[in-house]
């Protein structure tokens, strides 16, 4: 191993982290793709650990809960993005309970129906606005049988509030 390779693969790793976090997975896949090699990768990553700059938990709560309660993701969604940040199911799980507690998926579905409610024409919601709201929140990683459940017990005045009539 060459005391060169192991100070460029580091001060890549900083350059990339100075972007944005990643996982440990994703920045050794980003190292190994500019060439370095294998030791010099381990190394790197070893020296990060030590210096604080990787830690999976701490990066996986955090993406968790800006998807959860910023983006307003359903679990599903979360799960796929944090998968391919190549973190373990375990902490997976972990960091979307975490999130949940702030914002569960049944209080992010209600937000989400009333936002996209609030921009249709009509008074009550027909079928195909129910539809397009239904086909927008499985995009968006929810459980069918959830959205099912809140379009089925939407009111009107949910959506219109006392002062539309």
């Amino acid at each position: 191993m060459k005391v060169l390779d192991l100070e460029a693969a580091k001060q890549k790793a900083f350059r990339l982290l100075s972007l944005r976090p990643y996982s440990e997975k994703e920045l050794e896949k980003k190292l190994r793709e500019k060439g370095f090699p294998a030791v010099v990768v381990k190394e790197t990553l070893e020296k990060l650990h030590d210096l604080k700059y990787l830690n999976d938990e701490s990066f996986a709560k955090s993406l968790a809960r800006n998807l959860a309660v910023n983006k307003l993701w359903g679990n599903k969604k979360i799960i796929a993005s944090l998968r391919g940040k190549g973190l373990t199911t375990e902490l997976i799980e972990l960091s979307i309970e975490k999130a949940r507690e702030e914002l569960s998926e049944e209080a992010t579905i209600e937000i989400l129906i009333k936002k996209k409610a609030a921009k249709r024409k009509s008074a009550a919601l027909d079928v195909k606005e129910k539809q397009k709201i239904f086909q927008a929140l499985m995009g968006r990683g929810f459980p069918p049988g959830l959205i099912l459940d809140k379009l089925r017990k939407i009111k009107k005045e949910d959506i219109d509030g006392e002062d539309r009539k």
